[in-house]
């Protein structure tokens, strides 16, 4: 090297891009990721769903997604499902639900789906929705607190946090 050159040094950390793959997986798994790593929802009721899916990197299980019947009544016309949970862990790359949220609806239509719903609190951008090409359907208001109701999804639902805050209904369909 000459004297009035000087060495460009290398990256103190090094940008390493992992590759996706969406990956199946049981309700049970999904439900088991969703308690530990989501941030404000639970499992599902009685692990239900449709199906599971993952995304992983190829060594660790980043996300999950969880679709199911609609739990509004005003959808369950046999050709709605509904994104029951969406969840990635803080490290997942960028992209990590918008590809599982493209997933979903892609295996839902070879299932002969017609639309996909899903709900996100008022406070979240939604752009992994936006990402995978959703829209904002409408808003759901928030549950009052002492609401419970007895049905087939649970002996008893009852009032939580997340039911008392605004939400908004994406979907996307055919």
């Amino acid at each position: 090297m000459q004297e009035n050159q000087t060495a460009i040094p290398a990256p103190v950390h090094p940008i390493v891009i992992r590759k996706l793959d969406v990956v199946p997986i049981t309700l049970r798994t999904a439900n088991d990721f969703v308690a530990e790593f989501h941030r404000h929802n639970g499992r599902t009721a009685r692990n239900g769903g449709k199906f599971a899916i993952g995304v992983s990197d190829g060594t660790e299980l980043l996300g999950v997604a969880i679709v199911g019947n609609p739990l509004s009544a005003t959808y369950m016309d046999g050709f709605t499902a509904e994104v029951l949970r969406c969840c990635v862990r803080d490290h997942a790359p960028k992209g990590s639900c918008s590809k599982l949220y493209s997933r979903c609806w892609q295996i839902w239509r070879a299932m002969g789906g017609r639309k996909l719903i899903t709900y996100t609190l008022k406070t979240e951008s939604g752009a992994s929705l936006k990402g995978a090409g959703w829209s904002v359907l409408g808003e759901a208001k928030p549950v009052k607190p002492g609401w419970n109701k007895n049905d087939h999804l649970n002996d008893a639902r009852t009032w939580q946090p997340v039911m008392g805050q605004l939400k908004l209904r994406w979907g996307v369909s055919v």
